[in-house]
């Protein structure tokens, strides 16, 4: 069953982020109101992975007060394409510069909230090309071995919902080893 919108309206918007009020209307149901978070570019994230290991940032996270170990991501900026995005991430984050990038897939990661999407790539390899420029990114880079990635995961020291869901797509899809 489908949800009519009646209309929506902005109640705070900025360059990062917007909140708006969306009036909705469920078939055969009530009509309210529903808080909408909108994402004015989408997120990317890159799996680099090289002689068996993954290349990783470990970091705080202030918002939940979390340490843990993330792909190399961020945000889209205006007229970048996707893998032009995932590709300067990565350089700034890691100081890695990806090999060819093969786009695995975009999922919108709270769609029962927000527009939020979130493009994966993977690049099998990747060439340093120096120190990263956003060194307040992470505590630590890290190539960690394919084997390691999963015990991280087991243990929970992978919080970070885009990153755990994108290599456990690449775990699920054979594509690392």
């Amino acid at each position: 069953m489908r949800w009519t919108v009646h209309g929506e309206r902005v109640i705070y918007t900025s360059p990062w982020v917007g909140l708006h009020l969306t009036d909705i209307e469920i078939p055969d149901g009530p009509r309210f109101e529903h808080h909408v978070v909108r994402m004015p570019f989408p997120a990317v994230g890159t799996i680099l992975h090289r002689d068996g290991a993954v290349l990783l940032l470990y970091r705080h996270r202030f918002i939940t007060d979390t340490w843990g170990w993330e792909l190399p991501a961020g945000r889209a900026e205006a007229g970048e394409s996707l893998d032009e995005a995932a590709r300067r991430e990565t350089v700034e984050e890691t100081g890695w510069a990806p090999g060819p990038l093969r786009h695995l897939t975009t999922y919108h990661y709270a769609h029962g909230l927000s527009d939020g999407a979130f493009a994966l790539f993977l690049s099998e390899g990747a060439t340093e090309v120096g120190e990263p420029v956003d060194v307040a990114e992470s505590e630590r880079i890290a190539w960690v071995p394919v084997a390691e990635v999963r015990e991280l995961i087991a243990r929970g020291e992978m919080p970070d919902g885009l990153s755990l869901t994108g290599l456990l797509w690449a775990f699920a899809f054979g594509l690392l080893h």
